[in-house]
């Protein structure tokens, strides 16, 4: 059976400002596993979609995207869901800047589908990368946050990203202390910064 990406529509005005894209994370359990719309790393980015939706006062368009598939392996990794997604963004409002704001894996798939056409700024929640990630973003606006206390995507390894990134780009890191992975405590922090950053480049532009 073929298993397509879903986009979820958060806040859906007719003539956005901007468009926002708001990727899940969610490792692999082995084999290709189906994303549930009810997994935790899923619904951990329903707040955080809805904090932009606020950020954005009716001025953005704000999705969550499903992928196919849980985790990232060699035949299929989350940027192509990513890159689907927005392509359909791009013909349902043509012209509009688009942000992504990504957890975990999401995060990482969205720094590296980050340079995608009209992309305007990109947000990575404590990202699980590898310190050799890297692509062109230049023209974009980048914000890492990371919590002090993840013990799942090393920080260290966010920091080499984040220089990498900055040769070629503006990139912002922020520490939210005793954060954890999941961002169930200091939540808002993440959330919070993650929304307010985006709407102020999104809309900065009209």
């Amino acid at each position: 059976m073929e298993v397509s990406p879903k986009l979820v529509p958060v806040r859906e005005p007719s003539s956005p400002d901007g468009v926002v894209l708001v990727l899940h994370g969610g490792a692999s359990r082995g084999g290709q596993m189906m994303v549930s719309p009810t997994q935790l790393s899923v619904l951990r980015m329903i707040p955080t979609a809805r904090a932009s939706a606020r950020a954005g006062r009716g001025r953005l368009a704000v999705y969550r995207l499903l992928n196919r598939y849980r985790g990232w392996d060699s035949e299929h990794t989350p940027v192509a869901d990513a890159d689907w997604a927005m392509g359909l963004l791009r013909e349902r409002f043509p012209g509009a800047p688009i942000g992504l704001i990504g957890h975990s894996l999401g995060g990482r798939a969205a720094l590296l589908a980050g340079d995608g056409p009209d992309v305007r700024s990109v947000v990575a929640l404590n990202p699980w990368v590898y310190p050799t990630d890297s692509a062109d973003l230049g023209g974009r606006r980048v914000l890492i946050v990371h919590g002090d206390q993840d013990r799942v995507a090393s920080i260290a390894k966010a920091r080499a990203v984040a220089r990498t990134l900055a040769r070629r780009t503006t990139v912002e890191f922020e520490t939210v202390r005793d954060g954890k992975h999941a961002m169930l405590r200091h939540g808002r922090d993440f959330d919070g910064r993650a929304a307010a950053f985006t709407a102020e480049v999104l809309l900065a532009r009209v």
